[in-house]
């Protein structure tokens, strides 16, 4: 995955009011976290970053005062309502280091007719160089019969990749497909709920 690169601009003012100023600017208040040495207070232009934070794990290369620093976004405060992101917090990186990310996990292929194919997990956990995140993990079905179960260690990770997670947590799940016919037995057959009775509370002793 390539790098985009971002604009930025150090940041002095801080506070509620500061960041209102910042995002009415449409631009975003942001902080990028290094190894051991003091977080840099930035702002990073809004349409520009709110695109490139579209993609999981995006590698972003930030620009500041003429220089370049890879960094990945570490959290994005997201506006519960509008569709703008109100703050990022980012952590840097280097070529060559190791990082535990999560990477979206995608089913390709079809499995045997009267079956459902459900993915119990959205995400795998890896470790994987900061410079070769990969956007996805592929997980195939192709003619995969019911009862198949895909765990987290049977799946093929791309190279250079460590799984992080738990080896024995389930990601895909085969099973079959509930004929219309079914569904209504059941639920012409399913008991209906008790009802609840409330004993009336004694008078209070006089």
């Amino acid at each position: 995955m390539s790098e985009i690169k971002l604009p930025a601009e150090r940041r002095t003012a801080f506070g509620k009011g500061a960041a209102r100023r910042i995002r009415r600017d449409n631009k975003i208040p942001a902080v990028l976290y290094a190894h051991g040495s003091d977080p840099i207070h930035i702002t990073l232009p809004g349409h520009a970053t709110m695109m490139a934070l579209k993609t999981a794990n995006v590698l972003l290369s930030i620009e500041l005062e003429g220089n370049s620093q890879l960094a990945l976004a570490k959290d994005v405060q997201r506006d519960p309502i509008k569709p703008v992101i109100e703050h990022v917090d980012l952590v840097m990186v280097k070529k060559g280091e190791k990082v535990v990310v999560d990477v979206p996990v995608v089913i390709e292929g079809e499995a045997q007719s009267d079956t459902v194919v459900t993915l119990e997990r959205q995400t795998l956990q890896l470790e994987v160089e900061a410079t070769k995140i990969p956007a996805s993990v592929v997980v195939s079905v192709e003619d995969a019969e019911v009862g198949t179960m895909i765990h987290a260690g049977d799946i093929a990770l791309p190279e250079g990749a460590t799984l992080i997670d738990e080896a024995d947590i389930l990601i895909v799940n085969v099973s079959p497909q509930i004929s219309q016919e079914e569904l209504d037995a059941d639920l012409e057959g399913g008991d209906e709920a008790p009802a609840v009775v409330f004993a009336p509370e004694p008078d209070d002793a006089e």
